[in-house]
């Protein structure tokens, strides 16, 4: 096993003062956050939506501001933001605002007061005016260069409600769109209420109207008056992606130059190489008969380009690169179209992107970038970003509290290490301080380390909370996409073991006490560790793995999901391929699993999980929580708080043999220990 010390990068020196308060689970799930930085026509301000998670009211504060890029400019509240818009995995629609020609007004999309529609915000500060009123929802908008508005909508406010009601009243039918592992009526999240959902592509969740056609509106916001529209009309800042050449690969991510007839674009190597790193970059133009180029330089070649954009009046294409190996660390470069150039801007240790999502877009002008930084340990803030110096300035830190308290626990290192194999692997590393002669026990937690590190990908396991209460803790960057789940598993459990030996070599943590947990992909590798290993303590879940049950919910939807079932875990019908499903299924592998398993499922989930999971719980192996109307990823602020607090109890509880004195808390502790005899009593037969 290649792994030694020095293939570490130690930003900083070990942790936590002794009087340092420790950093609690609250304070990372109330991270104020800011999206998708929008420039004005003129490149002299800069337009952002902030979000600040409200656990009283349970629910989420957002407003837009407006910003002047001159030094100490402070930023200018000018609308309310609504409820943030979630897509049916629980994530958020990136709330994105279209600046007026002359700078005056700013155009965006709200939910307030039970309806989705347009609104447009003086720039000054001095009003807001909700421009769409339509009886529907606004699905899409986009504004024309002579200002005029034009947006879709679906059916009514109305008519989904008496199609809901209608099914209440006459039954609703079980058909292959139906989402049968919750319930049926108004059980989720859609456009921000409690809606009836349907099936769509794979588990998806729709509107129970989504097949409706949708009707495009062009309205004029001046007078008001509206007319509407046979098809679609075209963007002209979005790129057809269907129509690019596919000579360099599939087409996945394109921007067209402002008021010019260039397209650049991202192509991968193939329609169904969604994991992997290697990006190329390629521009064209609408004329025909001209050739696409390609960029060649270093920069791009191999490159995990993740963004792009044109940089207004230039023949530059500013892009953005990703390095998983290097802990999800950004680089931002400027590629001249014309001479084939490639000129570095900046480099971050962390994030430099347009919100939490390392693929989302920075603001850029003529001369600058806005840019959302954050690091493991650096809360989001917004920066200048200079496009010809690469000068960084900061605009507006909204965390600043956080980021003095998340300092004051400690900083996390940049851990690089390699496995048995010769992968290569990136994580986040925040060190705990031994409690008497023997060395801290570890958490880990496998997928996605972006940015400022909340509790991991899915934000439930509080990874600075850990180390101050004596747990170390690892957020591990995921191998690039592999072919088979046998292979994305086993790197996975390869990953974990290798960093603990090396940790473990190095005296950072006791290799006897390890913990683990994940969300989706990361709750598949958790189990597969739990499933093939000894090497886990206690696990902590929130997703489901594939199961016998999960099979035969899917079954309904027929060649649609068999496909992806064989693509996905390469899988057939139990019963035809039962060597596969004996390696993959925890229901057929449960004497293998050694750990207790804490399970925080959403409620549209949980039903796929209780094939391994009663059997789990009735040996008193698992304890398992459901949460109400809730989707993948976990959003509303109080679950949010349970789980983190849930999971940094069950850890001390496993790893430190600690209990929390909360008289609350009794009830959980009963169960746990009940928990611990158990596992005492078996380790005796």
């Amino acid at each position: 096993m290649k792994i030694s010390l020095g293939s570490l990068l130690l930003v900083t020196a070990i942790c936590c003062a002794s009087d340092a308060r420790a950093i609690s689970p609250r304070q990372l799930i109330e991270t104020v956050d800011i999206g998708l930085p929008t420039m004005s026509p003129d490149g002299d301000r800069v337009a952002f939506r902030v979000e600040r998670p409200s656990i009283e009211r349970n629910t989420y504060d957002t407003a837009w501001y407006v910003q002047r890029l001159d030094d100490g400019a402070l930023p200018v509240r000018v609308a309310e933001g609504g409820v943030p818009l979630r897509d049916s995995a629980g994530l958020p629609v990136p709330a994105s605002a279209v600046w007026s020609s002359d700078g005056r007004w700013l155009y965006y999309r709200a939910l307030i007061d039970g309806r989705i529609d347009v609104w447009r915000a003086a720039t000054d500060g001095s009003g807001t005016t909700p421009l769409t009123l339509d009886s529907a929802d606004v699905q899409a908008f986009q504004l024309l260069a002579d200002d005029r508005l034009v947006y879709s909508v679906g059916p009514s406010r109305a008519e989904v409600s008496a199609a809901e009601q209608g099914e209440y009243e006459r039954g609703i039918r079980i058909d292959a769109n139906a989402p049968t592992s919750q319930n049926l009526f108004r059980s989720g999240f859609t456009e921000g209420r409690l809606g009836t959902q349907r099936l769509g592509f794979w588990f998806d969740r729709v509107p129970l109207l989504a097949h409706k056609p949708v009707h495009w509106i062009q309205m004029d916001p001046g007078s008001g008056e509206k007319q509407r529209l046979e098809a679609e009309p075209a963007s002209p800042t979005t790129v057809e992606l269907a129509v690019l050449q596919k000579a360099w690969g599939e087409p996945f991510k394109g921007t067209r130059e402002r008021g010019g007839g260039r397209v650049a674009f991202l192509a991968r190597r193939s329609a169904t190489d969604g994991g992997g790193r290697a990006t190329r970059l390629v521009t064209m133009t609408d004329r025909s008969g001209d050739k696409p180029v390609l960029c060649a330089a270093d920069h791009c070649i191999g490159q995990n380009i993740t963004d792009l954009q044109w940089r207004p009046g230039h023949d530059e294409v500013v892009f953005t690169v990703t390095d998983p190996e290097a802990g999800m660390a950004q680089s931002i470069f400027r590629w001249n179209v014309e001479t084939g150039t490639v000129h570095p801007v900046t480099r971050s240790d962390g994030l430099l992107s347009g919100g939490r999502d390392e693929r989302s877009a920075c603001g850029v002008s003529t001369g600058a970038l806005v840019c959302v930084a954050a690091g493991a340990a650096v809360p989001p803030r917004l920066e200048h970003v200079d496009l010809a110096t690469g000068e960084q300035r900061l605009l507006f830190d909204p965390n600043a509290a956080l980021a003095q308290a998340v300092a004051a626990n400690g900083t996390p290192w940049l851990l690089q290490w390699t496995d048995a194999e010769g992968n290569r692997f990136s994580g986040q590393f925040f060190p705990a301080k031994a409690r008497g002669n023997r060395p801290p026990p570890l958490f880990v937690t496998y997928y996605k380390c972006p940015g400022f590190q909340r509790g991991g990908y899915g934000d439930e396991w509080p990874l600075a909370a850990f180390a101050a209460h004596g747990i170390a803790a690892l957020c591990i960057n995921a191998a690039p996409f592999q072919a088979t789940a046998v292979e994305r598993y086993s790197t996975g459990l390869s990953a974990v073991e290798a960093a603990v030996a090396l940790l473990g070599a190095e005296g950072e943590i006791d290799p006897a006490r390890i913990g683990m947990g994940g969300l989706s992909f990361g709750t598949e590798v958790t189990m597969w560790t739990a499933m093939h290993s000894r090497l886990l303590s206690a696990a902590s879940t929130t997703s489901p793995m594939l199961s016998r049950t999960m099979y035969l919910h899917g079954s309904l939807k027929g060649e649609a999901f068999f496909n992806g079932l064989e693509g996905t875990w390469q899988s057939g019908a139990p019963e035809d391929t039962p060597a596969q499903w004996q390696v993959l299924a925890p229901e057929l592998n449960l004497d293998r699993i050694d750990a207790p398993i804490l399970m925080q499922m959403p409620e549209q989930e949980y039903l796929w999980a209780l094939d391994y999971a009663i059997p789990l719980i009735r040996e008193k192996r698992a304890d398992i929580y459901a949460f109400p109307h809730e989707a993948h990823f976990k959003f509303q602020p109080r679950h949010l708080l349970a789980a983190n607090e849930r999971n940094l109890d069950w850890f001390r509880f496993w790893l430190l043999g600690e209990e929390d004195a909360d008289p609350a808390k009794h009830a959980q502790y009963e169960v746990w220990r009940s928990m611990r005899d158990a596992k005492a009593l078996a380790a005796t037969r």
